[in-house]
């Protein structure tokens, strides 16, 4: 029972380690970490509707659609309404929110690589299958 809590006391400080170093990489664009995590989601997957970028990114109902809204202000993403079904809108990179990501995702993926140097290849493998195992059980 001790190990669980120590376990999950190292996983949580080291979220927040990574997220804080998100942070101020992105913060250096001017980003805050949720406009860094939409941004991110589109690039990686493509078009989404705020229902899909909630879930991609793990966000409340509520932050979202903030973030989204900043997003638009910025220039960085567009909206719009689902010719399929107008319930649901759209929401894409633009050519200035590709351009920004594209500078500051190659960053985040050094400090996440330097970070997660300290396993080695056997000791990643190994953690990866802990964490599927962990993820299929859910």
């Amino acid at each position: 029972m001790h190990e669980d809590f120590f376990i999950l006391g190292c996983l949580y400080r080291m979220t927040k380690e990574l997220d804080w170093a998100t942070s101020r990489i992105s913060a250096a664009y001017g980003l805050t970490f949720g406009q860094f995590a939409v941004l991110e989601a589109l690039n990686r997957k493509g078009a989404l509707n705020v229902g899909e970028i909630k879930e991609t990114i793990l966000s409340s109902d509520g932050t979202v659609p903030v973030i989204i809204g900043n997003l638009i202000k910025m220039g960085l993403v567009t909206k719009t309404k689902n010719d399929e079904d107008r319930r649901y809108s759209i929401v894409e990179l633009t050519d200035k929110g590709r351009e920004i990501i594209q500078q500051v995702k190659p960053k985040n993926n050094q400090m996440i690589s330097d970070k997660f140097s300290v396993w080695t290849p056997e000791e990643k493998q190994i953690l990866m299958v802990l964490l599927n195992k962990y993820r299929k059980s859910r």
